[in-house]
C-alpha cells in the first residue's frame, strides 16, 4: 500500500485515491445521491428505472454504441441503486484512464435516456418485483425492513406496481438532473492510480458540473414491532431485527465482533444452539448493517411450519443472551474472521474503492487497511464483554413468512 489522499475537486465533490502496488488496475466506485430515499412517494421505483436506463447510452453514443466504446478500453461497469445513492462501478487497466474516464463522466453528466429505452428498463423493474414472489425469504427481509427503519429509509429500491406505472421517462430525466450533482457525490479510486493524475483528468472533465444534493426529510418514528406475511406453504421465514451503533460510534468495531461471534460460520453461537443442538433450521444469520446515522442488526432462520416458533423463541433468546458476555475461545475465532476479510478486502481494488466511498459517506473521512487493521487489534474480550453488559436491543421488528402467525416473545 502506497497512500491514501483524499480532495475536494473545483465543484465540490469528494475525490478519494488510494494507490495500491504491485497491481495494473484500477476500480472506481462514485456515489451520487439518487437513491430510492429521493424517490417522491408517487414514484416509488424511479431508482429502480434509472440504473436500468443509465447504461444504454451516454453523450452522443447510444445503446450499442456506448457498449462498443467501453468494451474498446476494456472498461467494465455496472450501476448499483443503494438507499441514499446510486453507484456507478467500474474497473479497467491503468493505462486506460484517459480513455475509461470520459465515458464513466458521460454516464452522469449526459445520459441519454432515450424513449425507447424507457419501457424495457421498466419491464425488467417490474419483472424484478414479480420474481420476489419466488423469494420469500427476500420478501420478510424487505419486510422487516419497511417496518423497522423509518421512511424513507425503510425503501428496498425495488419500487411497487402503482410507482413503476406513474412513471414516464421524462420523470427519470429530471429526477436525474436534480440529484446527479457534484455535491453530496464521492469518487473513490484504488489501484495503480495517484491523486494528482485523476485530478488532473477530471477537473477538465467536469468543469461547470454544479449543484448540491436535495434535501432528505427522514420521519421520526417507525412501526416496528410483529407482523406475519400469511403464504401457503412448507417453509417457514423468519427475521428479527434491533437495534445496533451507527457507523462513526466506537461501539461500531465492537458490535462487528459480536455479530462474528453470533454468525461466523459453522462455529458461530446461532448455528451451534439453533441448528446444531437442536436441528430447528436449515438457515440461520446474523449481521450487522451500520450507516452515518443508525445500525441495526438482522437475525434470521429458515425452518419449517411445525419448528417454527421454537425457532423463534431461541433465535430471540440468543440474541439477548449474548449480552452476558463472550467467552475467549468464541472471542479469538471471531477476531481471525474478521481481520481474514480486512486481508482479503485488501487484495481486491473493488472492495477497496467501494469501502472507501463508504467510509467517507459514513464516517466523513476513508480509512487505509492499516488504521482499520489496528482498530481490530486494539480491541479485546474485556472491551467486547464491557459493551455487552450496557447492550440493549431497542424494539424489536419482527417479520414472520408462511402458513402460520407465531407468538412473539417479549423483551
Amino acid at each position: 500500500m502506497d497512500s491514501l489522499q483524499l480532495a475536494q475537486l473545483d465543484h465540490g465533490a469528494h475525490l478519494i485515491v488510494e494507490k495500491i502496488s504491485g497491481v495494473q488496475s484500477v476500480a472506481l466506485t462514485w456515489m451520487l445521491p439518487v437513491g430510492p430515499a429521493y424517490d417522491p412517494a408517487h414514484l416509488l421505483g424511479r431508482a429502480a428505472v434509472t440504473g436500468e436506463m443509465l447504461l444504454r447510452g451516454a453523450g452522443s453514443l447510444d445503446s450499442r454504441a456506448f457498449a462498443d466504446a467501453a468494451d474498446a478500453v476494456g472498461l467494465n461497469r455496472s450501476v448499483e441503486p443503494g438507499t441514499l445513492y446510486m453507484k456507478i462501478v467500474a474497473s479497467f487497466l491503468s493505462d486506460r484512464l484517459p480513455d475509461a474516464l470520459p465515458l464513466l463522466i458521460d454516464l452522469v453528466r449526459r445520459p441519454r435516456f432515450d424513449d425507447d429505452a424507457f419501457e424495457p428498463s421498466r419491464q425488467l423493474a417490474l419483472q424484478a418485483l414479480e420474481s420476489l414472489q419466488d423469494d420469500p425469504q427476500q420478501q420478510a427481509v424487505l419486510a422487516a425492513r419497511q417496518r423497522h427503519y423509518p421512511a424513507p429509509l425503510n425503501r428496498s429500491g425495488m419500487g411497487t406496481p402503482d410507482g413503476l406505472a406513474a412513471l414516464d421517462v421524462s420523470l427519470v430525466r429530471s429526477g436525474w438532473s436534480h440529484g446527479a450533482v457534484p455535491q453530496g457525490s464521492i469518487i473513490a479510486l484504488a489501484g495503480n492510480v495517484d491523486l494528482p493524475r485523476v485530478h488532473d483528468l477530471l477537473e477538465p472533465l467536469l468543469g461547470g458540473w454544479n449543484g448540491a444534493a436535495p434535501s432528505l426529510e427522514i420521519e421520526n418514528s417507525a412501526p416496528r414491532g410483529y407482523a406475519h406475511q400469511p403464504d401457503d406453504t412448507n417453509q417457514a421465514q423468519i427475521v428479527v431485527v434491533h437495534d445496533a451503533p451507527p457507523a462513526p460510534h466506537d461501539h461500531a468495531v465492537l458490535e462487528h465482533v459480536v455479530c462474528s461471534i453470533l454468525s461466523g460460520g459453522m462455529s458461530g453461537r446461532l448455528f451451534t444452539e439453533v441448528r446444531e443442538k437442536r436441528g430447528l433450521c436449515y438457515a440461520v444469520s446474523a449481521s450487522y448493517r451500520s450507516d452515518r446515522d443508525f445500525g441495526s442488526v438482522t437475525g434470521y432462520v429458515g425452518t419449517t411450519p411445525e419448528r417454527a416458533q421454537e425457532s423463534l423463541d431461541v433465535l430471540v433468546s440468543e440474541l439477548a443472551r449474548i449480552t452476558q458476555g463472550a467467552e475467549q475461545e468464541e472471542f479469538d475465532r471471531a477476531m481471525i474472521g474478521l481481520k481474514s476479510r480486512v486481508i482479503f478486502s485488501g487484495e481486491s481494488t473493488p472492495a477497496r474503492a467501494a469501502a472507501l466511498a463508504s467510509d467517507m459517506h459514513k464516517l466523513g473521512r476513508p480509512r487505509s487497511l492499516d488504521e482499520i487493521t489496528a482498530e481490530l487489534d486494539a480491541v479485546t474480550l474485556d472491551r467486547v464483554n464491557a459493551y455487552l453488559s450496557t447492550r440493549t436491543l431497542g424494539r424489536l421488528t419482527i417479520q414472520t413468512h408462511g402458513p402460520a402467525e407465531l407468538t412473539p416473545p417479549t423483551n
